[in-house]
């Protein structure tokens, strides 16, 4: 094994899987000397990598290695993280692909809750005919969400909008991925998500979990809604749009097979 990947993998024993260190001691290696896996594999000389211990300590303390390199690839997309920004998800990247099988064409599309504007971005740039706007309660966020606009040559339009109490105009298709972990849940979530992720940007209160569901299924600002879900509540979430009067709802499971989309469209 490469000794540098040894080291590393040793430092980070006790605090992490085997599997996570081995990935993550290739990760710091790859970010830091720009080689290749297979070119780290052959024991390409990998020594004296600079701030390596300070890497290591952020490690330890559970830092999400996206925040301590301060990007994170994404779909084929290079996008900047922060901690005013979620880190694009796996599971977030599936609702293009069902985004996809509607068809549309010159299209305008809302996304609520950009953050790092991952989805409003991806979308942009495999429909380039469609309107793409994101909004975001927070303005770092939509500082990050720009310059990722830019750093990967997409246009899209920006706004500062708080979805609970401003209006919006009328789309063809929004798409949200809002807050949606009741604050109860807090204990028993990995500290790299609750130590360092945006809370406002993934809890919502005990008391009313539906809370964005809601605020934006009432608006009827769209023909096609597609919506991220708690894989707890998706009946919930099924039933509201029901009872607003949506048609077509059904809730789609992501693929570790948990309950994670839903998606509803107005009456024509």
């Amino acid at each position: 094994m490469n000794p540098t990947i040894r080291y590393i993998t040793s430092q980070l024993e006790g605090s992490y899987s085997p599997s996570e260190a081995i990935e993550l001691a290739f990760a710091v290696v790859e970010e830091t000397t720009g080689l290749t896996r297979t070119a780290i594999l052959c024991c390409k000389d990998t020594q004296n990598i600079p701030n390596i211990e300070i890497i290591l300590q952020r490690l330890l303390k559970k830092e999400p290695i996206e925040y301590i390199f301060g990007h994170k690839q994404w779909r084929g997309l290079d996008l900047r993280v922060t901690p005013d920004t979620l880190i694009p998800r796996p599971e977030t990247a599936e609702l293009l692909d069902l985004i996809a099988h509607l068809s549309l064409t010159h299209a305008r599309v809302l996304d609520i809750g950009t953050g790092s504007g991952c989805i409003a971005i991806a979308l942009k740039q495999a429909h380039p005919d469609w309107e793409v706007t994101g909004i975001d309660i927070s303005e770092e966020a939509l500082a990050v969400a720009r310059f990722n606009a830019a750093q990967n040559k997409v246009e899209v339009n920006w706004e500062h909008v708080d979805i609970l109490t401003d209006e919006i105009d009328h789309y063809d298709l929004i798409v949200s991925n809002p807050p949606y972990i009741p604050m109860r849940e807090k204990t028993t979530m990995e500290s790299n998500v609750v130590d360092y992720e945006p809370a406002r940007a993934l809890f919502v209160s005990d008391d009313d979990p539906l809370l964005f569901y809601r605020t934006i299924a009432k608006m009827r600002k769209s023909t096609h809604l597609f919506f991220e879900i708690h894989e707890k509540y998706g009946q919930e979430v099924k039933q509201l749009l029901d009872e607003l009067e949506y048609i077509d709802t059904h809730i789609i499971a992501d693929q570790y097979g948990k309950n994670r989309f839903i998606y509803g469209r107005t009456q024509a």
